[in-house]
């Protein structure tokens, strides 16, 4: 059969059962930005809105496998990371990006459930760190993540959030995208750290209100753009503004 020539995102990830997050969310996303989605499934999880009840994982070579099969069934232009759950899993995901070099990735580095349910393992957390986030054009993490893959304490101002960016961008990162939605104040607003540049802000009002799966829309949208061409920041711009509207939107209907 002939490449499907048309920009496809390969979605790398896990599936939730309540359909808020992961792959769905993540192909909600980017259809809506009018690409398409291949997959490669991490994880299988058993979930409601309320917790995760079992996680199964899939073989490291069955996820490398469809990554394979994905990358040469579709013209890809960007990959999307989620879930990854295990060490197996990660090196098997790196392995693939060494294999691709031209296909920017952007990771959402998970690592807990919104119900505090432990999403990777935490002798994993290194392999994540070491292995594959340095081939990546874009990590996305939350201020609990950031602190994680900086070996930090959770960041108690911008000031300390910009020191645990730094410091990861010295160990290898590309650029790193620290999301302030965990963060006080009546501001929500992200910052693009890239070696060698001065910080970026994308500053949005802080909504009174919460939706499951935002990660999963934010990084998927980013890939999405850069899939179609977009620079970094103009992707990150663009992508940042259509999760403010869908939580906008989401929070009026509730």
């Amino acid at each position: 059969m002939a490449l499907r020539r048309e920009p496809h995102v390969l979605v790398v990830g896990g599936s939730d059962s309540s359909g808020c997050a992961g792959i769905v969310r993540d192909i909600e996303t980017i259809s809506a930005l009018d690409l398409r989605t291949c997959l490669a499934v991490t994880t299988v999880t058993v979930q409601t809105h309320e917790a995760v009840t079992q996680i199964h994982n899939l073989q490291p070579g069955l996820v490398a496998d469809q990554m394979r099969a994905a990358l040469q069934a579709n013209a890809v232009g960007a990959i999307k990371i989620g879930m990854l759950a295990t060490e197996q899993i990660i090196v098997a995901v790196a392995d693939v990006l060494r294999q691709n070099p031209q296909i920017p990735a952007v990771i959402d580095p998970v690592l807990v459930s919104s119900s505090g349910w432990p999403l990777l393992d935490t002798g994993a957390i290194d392999v994540l760190k070491h292995e594959l986030i340095p081939l990546c054009r874009l990590v996305t993490p939350n201020l609990i993540e950031l602190a994680v893959l900086a070996g930090s304490d959770l960041a108690i101002d911008e000031d300390g959030a910009l020191q645990q960016g730094q410091k990861l961008l010295i160990a290898g990162l590309q650029a790193l995208l620290i999301k302030g939605g965990h963060a006080a104040g009546c501001r929500s607003t992200d910052i693009l750290l890239r070696a060698d540049q001065e910080p970026i802000r994308f500053d949005a009002p802080r909504l009174a209100g919460s939706m499951r799966g935002t990660g999963c829309a934010l990084a998927s949208a980013i890939a999405a753009h850069l899939a179609n061409g977009s620079l970094l920041e103009d992707g990150v711009r663009k992508s940042k503004l259509l999760v403010f509207e869908k939580l906008r939107k989401s929070i009026s209907r509730d």
